[in-house]
């Protein structure tokens, strides 16, 4: 198993950490994690071999920061959602409308998190662990809001609302985003439409 730090840059100048992760954004969602190199990060970065090597010291220490910021990104973005939000039903809905969005946007690829897990099959493997880790945060925060509005078993309608999510992502980037839109706005209603206690 790869051991990797999940903070190899702490207490480091941070400019080259920053710049080294955005072009890991951009180059592992774009043209998917194995096929970009070493080589090609650094020189996309504009960094030296060092400068890289200083900061991450493997590829797979910047795979785990790509990751990582990926979650952080949809942590802050949700949990404003719902704190904005007039109610828990609207906080679903409005989740569900930023997937709409998703799917709809320029270069649409899918999901970060399903792409990494498709080149990461190992389940033991720390990305892949991180993966898991992102996936039980956005279902329990899916199961935290159907409870809120009385479904009935609001763990299974989580399962549902992830498998809606992620059948979305796929479909709309392999298919037709506008179909996978629809599907997705249906599966929801389904969802809650469930009687309530």
């Amino acid at each position: 198993m790869t051991i990797v730090d999940r903070d190899p840059t702490s207490q480091r100048a941070p400019w080259a950490k920053k710049r080294i992760l955005e072009t890991a954004n951009v180059l592992f969602y774009d043209e998917g994690i194995r096929l970009v190199g070493v080589d090609r990060l650094i020189s996309a970065s504009q960094v030296t071999k060092a400068t890289f090597y200083k900061h991450y010291r493997s590829k797979d220490n910047l795979v785990i920061a790509y990751v990582t910021s990926q979650h952080e990104q949809d942590v802050e973005y949700i949990e404003n959602l719902i704190r904005e939000s007039a109610g828990p039903r609207e906080a679903l809905n409005a989740i569900v409308a930023w997937d709409v969005a998703q799917l709809h946007r320029p270069g649409f690829r899918g999901c970060h998190f399903l792409n990494a897990a498709s080149e990461y099959p190992d389940p033991e493997h720390p990305i892949r662990q991180l993966i898991t880790e992102h996936r039980d945060w956005y279902s329990a925060t899916i199961e935290s809001l159907l409870s809120q509005v009385g479904h009935p078993l609001p763990g299974e309608g989580a399962d549902d609302f992830l498998v809606a999510h992620d059948g979305a992502m796929a479909g709309g980037y392999a298919g037709d985003p506008i179909a996978a839109s629809g599907a997705l706005q249906r599966a929801v209603n389904r969802i809650l439409d469930e009687p309530t206690l």
